[in-house]
């Protein structure tokens, strides 16, 4: 197969510094205080530049267990999300195995949750189950893709991940989720048959949790175009509070001396017309070149 020739993209670790330079540092719920940066730039990605997999680190390591390699399961988390799934078990059926910590017995029974729950606000539920008034659910991303096919125009092509009453805490109100969604704030613009996805983020973890975000997002951004018979022509991904978790410094500034590497190639092997038939396994990564594995702290 012919390679395809891409440039080295720094944005990723032009963001890494800019948080190191510019960030506050500030006490963070998980006891560990965090370099955070609010109002990052936005980072813009051409999929004529290929695919925005991160090459400062190893996003395809083989697990002992056997389990998909880390940019699946990204794939694997969003693809169980946009099917409605909340619990860790249904999330493993799609191939993602890393709520574990997250939703644990301690962690869900304060919050009347059973173990295993990511609760009724988790980006499941309110991508395919969002409440309604009248006591039903709405599947925003069945109607999203509705209205692109029949108003490919508007500018209203906007999916949240947020159910305010369910993510509220304080005195007398109990929070019913796990982790208040950070990322999933999707808007969908169609310019001469291309199709470009902006996705905001609240919080990111930018060591650990942004590039598995990249990579879901972008994914997204290629299922949708081949479901609408559209261009993936770029994925733009914005953070109100890009953060560094103190701990992760080191592991940080081993990752800004590395070379920049070109983004590699991810090739959809079968192209669907439903979304919710895909899987992690309808996606090919080639030419990828990538950095070692650095050990990288996480906070739970």
């Amino acid at each position: 197969m012919k390679r395809t020739t891409h440039t080295p993209d720094t944005q990723y670790r032009n963001l890494l510094k800019l948080i190191l330079e510019k960030g506050i540092r500030s006490y963070a719920q998980q006891g560990t205080d965090t370099i955070s940066l609010i109002g990052a730039p936005p980072m813009r990605f051409r999929f004529e530049n290929g695919f925005p997999l991160i090459t400062e680190r190893n996003m395809a390591p083989e697990f002992k267990s056997g389990k998909p390699t880390v940019w699946q399961q990204a794939i694997a988390e969003i693809t169980a999300f946009i099917n409605g799934a909340r619990t860790q078990a249904e999330l493993e059926e799609f191939g993602c195995f890393w709520w574990k910590p997250w939703v644990t017995e301690r962690k869900c029974s304060k919050r009347g949750l059973k173990t295993g729950d990511l609760g009724p606000g988790s980006y499941g539920a309110a991508f395919h189950d969002f409440p309604m008034p009248d006591g039903g659910s709405f599947n925003q991303f069945k109607e999203i893709l509705e209205q692109m096919q029949e108003l490919p125009h508007l500018k209203t092509h906007f999916i949240t991940p947020w159910i305010p009453y369910y993510t509220i805490r304080g005195t007398g109100k109990v929070q019913k989720v796990v982790v208040c969604p950070c990322h999933g704030w999707v808007h969908l613009r169609i310019f001469d048959n291309k199709l470009i996805l902006h996705m905001f983020q609240r919080s990111g973890d930018v060591p650990v949790g942004v590039p598995s975000n990249m990579v879901q997002y972008a994914a997204l951004t290629m299922m949708i175009a081949e479901v609408l018979g559209l261009e993936p022509y770029e994925y733009v991904h914005t953070i109100s509070d890009a953060h560094i978790f103190v701990d992760q410094i080191p592991a940080v500034e081993k990752m800004l001396e590395r070379e920049p590497r070109p983004f590699p190639t991810m090739r959809l092997k079968e192209k669907k017309k439903d979304l919710f038939a895909y899987r992690y396994t309808d996606f090919e990564l080639l030419d990828y070149n990538p950095h070692p594995g650095i050990k990288m702290p996480v906070a739970i």
